[in-house]
């Protein structure tokens, strides 16, 4: 893959807010079929670097191109199109609907983008099946915890995105539900052949990645 279509290539991001500055020189790149973690204490900006390669946050200065497309130059509809189309995310909490089934909520996102119903809940049924998550028969609020989040993997994987992003996705999960959410998530990479952004304080979980980045006074540092 060349560097053009990288997963997700940042260079040179500066980001200031409140007169602090977040963001100094800060690089990285996600390749297809890899995973990185990056660590860091509360408030260094570890939420914000998600934010910023959604395109919710604008730069102050650098690049951050997912898929070859700088997404801090795009605006309105055409940002929103890049990021339906190249971007998955997962959130701690999930952000599922509880009162659909996990086929309905898996399904939602590709429905809203027009694409063709019977299709689209072949392809939810498929990823349930594979993440091991019964499809119909009850609610997305009556699952248990790690089978939400599982939900919420799928859901994410339905565009069969580029990139795929998690915001402290084991953070609200006991010890075993983390464990297997974990294990799902980073098998994702390789089979895919997506690249997987991780932001999580939980070592058990970084350890998983191929590559652990720590943030530290606005740039990533690598621990291996």
């Amino acid at each position: 893959m060349t560097e053009a279509l990288l997963p997700l290539d940042i260079h040179a991001l500066r980001y200031e807010v409140g007169g602090r500055r977040l963001f100094e020189g800060l690089g990285l790149a996600v390749r297809a079929g890899e995973s990185v973690a990056v660590m860091g204490p509360s408030g260094s900006g570890k939420s914000t670097l998600l934010s910023v390669v959604l395109g919710l946050v604008r730069p102050d200065a650098g690049t951050v191109s997912v898929a070859g497309q700088d997404v801090a130059r795009l605006r309105g509809r055409h940002l929103t199109e890049h990021r339906r189309k190249h971007i998955g995310m997962i959130f701690q909490f999930g952000e599922l609907l509880p009162e659909l089934t996990p086929v309905e909520n898996v399904a939602l996102p590709a429905l809203l983008d027009g694409a063709d119903r019977d299709r689209s809940y072949a392809d939810s049924r498929e990823l349930l099946d594979e993440l091991g998550v019964p499809a119909h028969g009850t609610a997305t609020g009556d699952l248990s915890g790690g089978e939400r989040q599982r939900v919420a993997v799928a859901r994410a994987l339905i565009g069969r995105p580029s990139l795929l992003l998690a915001d402290e996705p084991t953070g609200a999960l006991d010890a075993e539900a983390r464990d297997h959410v974990a294990g799902t998530l980073f098998a994702v990479p390789a089979s895919r052949q997506c690249g997987l952004l991780v932001v999580t304080h939980d070592p058990s979980v970084a350890d998983r990645a191929d590559r652990v980045m720590h943030l530290e006074q606005g740039a990533l540092a690598g621990a291996r």
